[in-house]
């Protein structure tokens, strides 16, 4: 991940993306639903959903990324940065539940009692205008997350990334074009051969792509919730100071874990030489922790317990 984008830049660049996002999905689902209900069509039915989960989905981000924002207090004294990461897993599940699943009922009901679509035609140009927001959605997000991302693939930089906020928008608007793509191909195949099933066989698909998206995005949100080392630059780094220090006779563990994009706790477990006095100790651990914090602002706290090699105190 590039070191030299601050964590106000990462939060404005979030904030820009997860609006434009709201700002496509709304638009978008407004007109799904008026032409849902205008033609009948199962898989537009699914498609407005789709939009509309979208829609709350990036409100939840929103909500995520302002209370990750708030102070430590008495009863979190290492602040609320994880809100960051719980909020996003409960977007996974509002695809599976809110999107998937309607989609596939939705899709099964017009399988088995298949209508006729009127008026096919305004479905094809609700779809073409949602395809262009839906694009321009996704490329605002695509830049967002190159500009974050490391020298790896899209999925390594995901796995990699501790800021999920632009990666689900990135893949949400992905599986919406996705979507938009599986809808146009159903309702060519409904008019082309006179099958209303294939619309109903669209839905399903469409919902099998939003549950494929719902898992992929819960596992990821749950590493993070459930807390994930640091980056292994930083581990390295912070171990190579340490053993740059003289005093140190062998540098244990260095454990990490994120609380939030920018909030970083270090854990350090050393082995000091017999003869360095207690002073010499306080002092060594006050330059340690003042270096660490400057090299990386992510790191919020630096614990130190001083233990021999063979686990003695």
């Amino acid at each position: 991940m590039p070191q030299d984008i601050t964590a106000t830049e990462r939060s404005e660049g979030a904030n820009r993306v997860v609006y434009a996002a709201i700002a496509a999905n709304l638009a978008i689902t407004v007109t799904k639903f008026v032409a849902a209900v205008i033609t009948g069509s199962s898989s537009m039915l699914s498609e407005a959903v789709h939009s509309l989960v979208d829609t709350g989905n990036e409100a939840l981000m929103l909500v995520g990324l302002a209370r990750s924002k708030r102070p430590p207090d008495d009863r979190h004294p290492f602040g609320y940065a994880r809100e960051l990461y719980f909020w996003p897993f409960v977007v996974a599940l509002v695809i599976f539940a809110g999107g998937a699943v309607v989609s596939v009922y939705e899709g099964v009901e017009k399988i088995l009692h298949p209508q006729p679509i009127e008026s096919p035609w305004i479905n094809f140009v609700v779809l073409a205008v949602a395809l262009v927001m839906e694009a321009v959605s996704w490329v605002i997000a695509l830049r967002e997350f190159n500009a974050h991302r490391g020298p790896g693939g899209v999925i390594a930089s995901v796995r990699a990334s501790k800021d999920p906020t632009v990666f689900i928008v990135l893949f949400e608007d992905s599986a919406a074009l996705v979507g938009l793509l599986i809808a146009a191909a159903a309702l060519s195949a409904d008019l082309l051969l006179d099958q209303p099933r294939f619309d109903g066989v669209g839905s399903v698909l469409i919902g099998a792509v939003l549950a494929i998206t719902a898992a992929f995005l819960a596992y990821e949100t749950k590493s993070l919730l459930i807390g994930e080392a640091a980056r292994p630059d930083l581990v390295n780094g912070v171990r190579a100071m340490l053993e740059d220090e003289a005093a140190i006779d062998r540098v244990n563990e260095v454990l990490t874990i994120h609380l939030g994009p920018d909030s970083v706790i270090v854990n350090l477990s050393l082995d000091v030489h017999d003869d360095i006095t207690a002073g010499h100790v306080e002092t060594m651990l006050a330059r340690i922790e003042r270096r660490v914090r400057e090299r990386y602002p992510e790191i919020r706290r630096v614990f130190t317990e001083l233990r021999s090699a063979d686990g003695r105190v």
